[in-house]
Parts: C-alpha cells; sequence; structure tokens
C-alpha cells in the first residue's frame, strides 16, 4: 500500500499545483468555463483517491470545497474574489495536511485545526439557504444495453453521439439499414439502442413502412466526414445529428450525469429536472413514471453514459502504461552513468588515434557517435519547461501585491522553454527575491501612478527564450526604476565610495551587489534587511550563469539572467596553459586569434587588445590565477562573449572542442573564483572548467574598487 500512498502523494502535489495556477487564471475570468472544470476535476480527484488511499482528512476535507464548485459548474454560486480567496487557503491547508501525513504514520488529523474550521465555515455560509446535496445521482449503470468491447487503444480518437431516424417510407426505394450500421461499427467501436416505441398494433402494421430509428455511440480516429459519408445516401430522406460528446483531451474517468446527458440530448428540460431531483427515487424510473421521457431515451442515455465513461477508463489505462513516474535519484543516477560513459569514450578515442589504428578508430567513431546520442537523449528527459516555475510565481505577485496595497498584473511569455530541472530547483529562490524587489521597490502604489498618469495596475513581465546554448530570463517592471543618486548617497554613506567618485550608470548598479546593501528607508517583512542582490547573484553565478540589470528612472527596471542549458555535460574548448588544462564552455566562446610581437605586448601592459579594429579587455589566464611559467611569443587569445561586451583570454595552447562532464570541486576549493568545476580527460588527467562570467566580475570588482 506504501508504493500506491507514494504515487497519491506525487499525484496530489501535481494536482494542488494547478489548481492553484486555475484559481488565479479565473479570478482573472470567473465566467469561463473551462477553468472552473478544471478547478473541480483537481478537487476531484484529489478527494476521490485520496479516500481510495486512507487519505480521509484530506478527502472530507475537499469535499467541503469540490461542493461549492459544484455549485458554481451549475450557475448557482457565481465566482468572486472572496470564494478564490477561501479556496487558495484550502488549497494551502490540503498541502500541508499532505506534508505532514508524508512524515508520519496512520491517518492523523493534521494541519492547523482552527484555520481548517474555519475554512469550512466560510465555504459552507456560501451554500444557498435551501441547498441538499444532490451530488450523487445514481448513474444506473447495472441496467440497459450494454456496450460492445473496448479496443486496446483509442488513441487520437473522438466519441461521437449519432441520432440516425430514417423516414418512414425507405424501404420503399429499396434501402436495407443493417449494412449501413455495420458500416458504422467497422469505423470504431460502437453502441447501438434502437428505439421501438413507434412501432403501432399487428393490426395497424405496414410491412413496408420503418418504424424503427436508432441513437448510437461512435469512438472513431476516423473523423466526422467518414461518419456522414456512411450516411450519404440516406441523407436527403432521413433526420441524422452527430455530435463529438468525448475526445482523448478527458482522461478522468467520469462522466456526465444522467439528468445532464438527457437535458444536453434535449430530451429533458432543467425545469423538469430540478423537479425530479426533489424526490428520492431514482431518476430514471420517474421519468419514465411521470411520462416525461420514454425508456428508450433513457437506455440511450445511460448507452451513452457506460460507454463514455468505458472509453474514458481505457484511454487513462494507456496513458499510465505509456508514461512512467521515475524518482529524481535514479533520474540523476543516469545522467551520473552517462557521464562516465563519455569519459571512457575519450580514452578510447585517444587510445585509437596514437595507436593510429584505422579498424579501432572507426569503432571509436561509432561509440562516439552513439555515446553522443545517448547524453542528448539522457539531457532531454532532464529537461522541464520553465513555465512549471513561473505560474508558481503568480500566486507570489498576488499576495504580495494585497500585502502592500499595490495593484500588480504578471505577464508570463515563453513559458515553453526548456531548462535543465536542476537548474529550475536552484531558479526558484533569486526569481522570488527579483520579483519581491519588483513589486516593493520598483511598482509604486495606484494613487502615485495615477498622478504620474500611468496605468493605475503595475506589470511585472517574466519572459524566457533560448539564446544559443543559453536560455534568457527577462524580469521586467514598469514602475519607478532604480534612483542611481540614492544608490550613490547610500555607498558614501557607508564608505563603498568616496563623495567625489565619478561612477557610470553601470558601475553605479553593481553597487546594489554589494553584501548587505539596501535603500530601504525601514526594516519590513519583504525588504530592509540587506539580504539582497548580492545573494541572488552569487546563485545565480552557481548555477555557471550570469545576471544583468538595467534600469531606467520613471519608467522600470529589468532583469537579465543568463542560464546554461545544463549542468551535467557541456561542449567546451579544451586549452593549455603550462602544464595544465583548462576547458571554456564552447557556448561563450565567440573566436580564437593569435597575439604576436607588439601587440602581445602592449595587451600585457594595457590589459587591452585590439580586435577587428576595437579594443577589448584583455586577460591573460596564466596571470589571472598566478600559474608559474612564461607565456610563448605567439598566445593564443580565446575571445568569448560577457555581460559587457568582448573579452579576451589568452592561453599558451588551443587543444580543440571537447565534451565535458562536469564534476564539482570538494568543500576545500569551494571558494576559489573563476573556477566553476573539473573534468577528467581521456588520459586520466583533470582539467579545470573556467567560469567566465565569474573570472571577469572579479577583475571588474578588483578595478573599481582600486
Amino acid at each position: 500500500m506504501d508504493k500506491y500512498k507514494e504515487a497519491y502523494r506525487d499525484e496530489a502535489h501535481e494536482l494542488l499545483t494547478e489548481l492553484e495556477a486555475s484559481l488565479l487564471e479565473l479570478e482573472e475570468a470567473p465566467d469561463n468555463t473551462e477553468l472552473i472544470d478544471r478547478v473541480f476535476r483537481a478537487l476531484h480527484t484529489i478527494k476521490g483517491s485520496g479516500a481510495m488511499f486512507g487519505f480521509d482528512n484530506i478527502a472530507e476535507f475537499t469535499h467541503e470545497l469540490e461542493t461549492v464548485f459544484d455549485l458554481v459548474r451549475n450557475g448557482e454560486i457565481t465566482v468572486n474574489r472572496e470564494l478564490v480567496n477561501l479556496a487558495l487557503s484550502a488549497r494551502d491547508q490540503i498541502r500541508v495536511m499532505l506534508d505532514e501525513d508524508d512524515r508520519e504514520e496512520g491517518n492523523s488529523d493534521f494541519g492547523d485545526h482552527d484555520l481548517k474550521f474555519e475554512i469550512i465555515s466560510d465555504l459552507r455560509k456560501m451554500l444557498p439557504p435551501d441547498y441538499e446535496d444532490k451530488a450523487a445521482i445514481e448513474d444506473e449503470a447495472t441496467s440497459g444495453p450494454q456496450a460492445n468491447a473496448l479496443p486496446e487503444s483509442d488513441a487520437l480518437s473522438k466519441t461521437y453521439r449519432i441520432h440516425f431516424h430514417p423516414a418512414k417510407n425507405i424501404f420503399v426505394t429499396g434501402t436495407n439499414l443493417i449494412p449501413l450500421l455495420d458500416e458504422l461499427r467497422e469505423l470504431g467501436d460502437t453502441s447501438v439502442v434502437a428505439q421501438t416505441e413507434a412501432i403501432p398494433m399487428l393490426i395497424a402494421l405496414n410491412p413496408e413502412y420503418c418504424y424503427f430509428y436508432w441513437d448510437i455511440i461512435l469512438t472513431s480516429s476516423q473523423g466526422i466526414n467518414a461518419i456522414q459519408d456512411v450516411f450519404i445516401f440516406v441523407a436527403d430522406n432521413s433526420q441524422i445529428d452527430i455530435s463529438a460528446i468525448d475526445d482523448e483531451g478527458f482522461t478522468e474517468r467520469d462522466y456526465k450525469k444522467l439528468g445532464e446527458i438527457l437535458v444536453e440530448r434535449g430530451s429533458l428540460s432543467h425545469e423538469e429536472l430540478d423537479h425530479i431531483l426533489t424526490r428520492k427515487k431514482r431518476i430514471g424510473e420517474l421519468l419514465v413514471a411521470e411520462k416525461v421521457v420514454d425508456q428508450g431515451t433513457i437506455d440511450a442515455a445511460l448507452c451513452e453514459q457506460r460507454h463514455v465513461k468505458k472509453i474514458r477508463a481505457n484511454r487513462q489505462e494507456n496513458a499510465l502504461s505509456s508514461s512512467i513516474r521515475v524518482p529524481a535519484e535514479k533520474l540523476d543516477h543516469l545522467v551520473d552513468m552517462v557521464g562516465e560513459l563519455v569519459t571512457l569514450q575519450a580514452c578510447l578515442s585517444q587510445k585509437a588515434f596514437v595507436q593510429a589504428d584505422s579498424e579501432l578508430l572507426s569503432i571509436a567513431e561509432d561509440v562516439e557517435r552513439l555515446t553522443a546520442e545517448l547524453r542528448d537523449s539522457t539531457m532531454s528527459i532532464r529537461m522541464l519547461p520553465v513555465g512549471t516555475l513561473f505560474s508558481k510565481l503568480r500566486r507570489l505577485v498576488r499576495d504580495l501585491s494585497n500585502e502592500l496595497e499595490k495593484e500588480v498584473d504578471l505577464n508570463i511569455e515563453g513559458g515553453e522553454t526548456e531548462l535543465d530541472k536542476t537548474v529550475i530547483e536552484q531558479l526558484n529562490d533569486p526569481l522570488i527575491h527579483i520579483i519581491r524587489n519588483a513589486i516593493d521597490h520598483g511598482i509604486e502604489p495606484p494613487e502615485v501612478r495615477a498622478a504620474l498618469g500611468k496605468a493605475g495596475r503595475g506589470t511585472v513581465r517574466l519572459a524566457a527564450e533560448h539564446s544559443g546554448a543559453n536560455v534568457l530570463i527577462r524580469i521586467s517592471d514598469d514602475g519607478a526604476g532604480i534612483d542611481l543618486e540614492q544608490i550613490r548617497a547610500k555607498a558614501v554613506e557607508r564608505g563603498l565610495i568616496s563623495p567625489d567618485a565619478d561612477m557610470s550608470e553601470k558601475e553605479a548598479l553593481s553597487l546594489i551587489f554589494t553584501p548587505g546593501f539596501s535603500t530601504a528607508k525601514k526594516v519590513s517583512e519583504v525588504s530592509g534587511r540587506g539580504v539582497g542582490l548580492d545573494v541572488v547573484r552569487r546563485g545565480i553565478e552557481a548555477l555557471s550563469g550570469s545576471m544583468d540589470m538595467h534600469s531606467k528612472k520613471g519608467k522600470g527596471s529589468t532583469t537579465v539572467l543568463k542560464l546554461p542549458l545544463t549542468l551535467a555535460i557541456i561542449d567546451g574548448l579544451l586549452v593549455k596553459v603550462g602544464e595544465l588544462h583548462f576547458v571554456i564552455p564552447l557556448s561563450m566562446v565567440e573566436e580564437c586569434v593569435e597575439l604576436v610581437d607588439g601587440n602581445l605586448t602592449d595587451a600585457y601592459r594595457r590589459n587591452m587588445m585590439n580586435f577587428r579594429d576595437k579594443i577589448i579587455p584583455y586577460l591573460n589566464l596564466r596571470e589571472l590565477l598566478s600559474l608559474e611559467g612564461n607565456s610563448p611569443g605567439i598566445e593564443q587569445v580565446i575571445i568569448v562573449e560577457g555581460k559587457g561586451g568582448k573579452v579576451g583570454f589568452g592561453v599558451d595552447q588551443v587543444i580543440g572542442q571537447h565534451q565535458t562532464v562536469i564534476k564539482t570541486l570538494g568543500k576545500f576549493y569551494k571558494g576559489i573564483e573563476g573556477i566553476s568545476g573539473a573534468t577528467i580527460l581521456g588520459n586520466g588527467s583533470v582539467a579545470l572548467i573556467l567560469d567566465v562570467a565569474q573570472a571577469i566580475q572579479s577583475v571588474e570588482d578588483e578595478l573599481m574598487f582600486l
């Protein structure tokens, strides 16, 4: 049972994430029936599965919220801010109950008891005064016609409701309807109900007349045109109605209740259904007894209900069999094994090259190709859309704007952009801090924005896009921007710069990354303690990324995060300084050039070099890392793209491209700047991976405070 409980917890956490996102969208579009259905389905699944696997406390609590949203679906309760607030609070309580139950045995009642009772009380106050729980309408699945056996797979299929009522004199034209029904069966899984109430007494029966008509439920991947083609020769003298009622997008086993089907078919009005629901008997029996509809119509509706339920159950089982849940630890272990394989492949390639054995070289090339494909496939498994992280931030923006009494919208773009799961996990805290800063320091209160001629509602924009082997994430706002004069004044007050220091805009902005730096006038729960952007920058740099900021006073600010797609295996450029090997991430390399004679001497003296008639910064890797030895007369320079433009790194020799398995450094080397990790070469030696962004930043910081 434990493994099923664990599966429920995993599914429930996903459903709670989806529930939160749906509720936040519903707040903006309260009449959106699709969103209402998404909320109800999430609650229904959490409750039903919870009761099945012993989470009775969660099931009972969730039932209270499900009841309210069932009435919302039926139009008896309208969505408003109060309901969304309650639903979000209930969602948080379910999360607490789920997490606490994860750490304890049994089914104790977890969570904040007072808060739970308060939420339940407030939810019940929303129910109509004369409300009775009408949710359990019997589906009467034990009677009526049986559907055919289901096919093994109904992928890419839809389920159609077909009403076929031929003209009474259709037999006169020589038409045989049995082959027509058989042709429908060939299109897919079919359930047929023959309606016979129009057959007269024998004395009045005309054998040349057709007194039958049929209600048919068909699940097929052939499309509606194929169904219409079946009726092409009888369409002119028959009543034929075809409508889609289900497709592969619906994965729940449940289907509409009997009354809902009859209303949808036009066999019953909403008023008649409400009247019947006040009775205690089964709805089908009551409808037939009161002659609201006949037994044939009930049979057709029940047939549809059973057919779609079975199709959905079959689809759900197929979906479960086509995808599996894998613990993150197993995936990480797979990546480690692939990394070891990449290292062994490098050894094999080097051995084949040294021995110059053509057969061995051919084998090594095949192994290299297969290893690269395996590496790419493994990396793709780890990739997740950043939208999974972005959607969680909607709640942060909503709650924080309420707390600060501001009106803020969050616009998300590029949520389908994918990043390594490790990067996404570690990106959560930096993004939260940046957005909190944007709302607290950037976005003005509504009255201030109105006085400035701005819209009352502020906007925070969160966008992601691919840029080569990296992903760019932009967080921008249309608030007040950063006051550079206030930054300078605070820096002078703290003794970071002299009062007469001449600083560029970029240099002034870099001051806000100083540890403990804050311009907040008072400490609050949101800001003012100085635990700020320096922590964010270190977090981004720990991901081998970079962080840049732009601001325009009165217009807003933009923070740009540049992140690698993955942190496990990268393509690098292998270089050599003395006897040591280094790897520079290939995604940052623009090109390689040579420096000789006077150009090399000038570069050493001024830390600048001439690159295509432009002066760019030059850093000698030997000097930067304080390595012993002398540089050669002809030096190779790797041109990389830094946050402020191009920078040249001088090395002794360029070896070539190298597939790099990143190994983290031990705790003794944790504080070394400019190095992000290490890799093992084909000959067993170690090469250090250069953290280009950090190396450039450390030099800039040193020069700025000289």
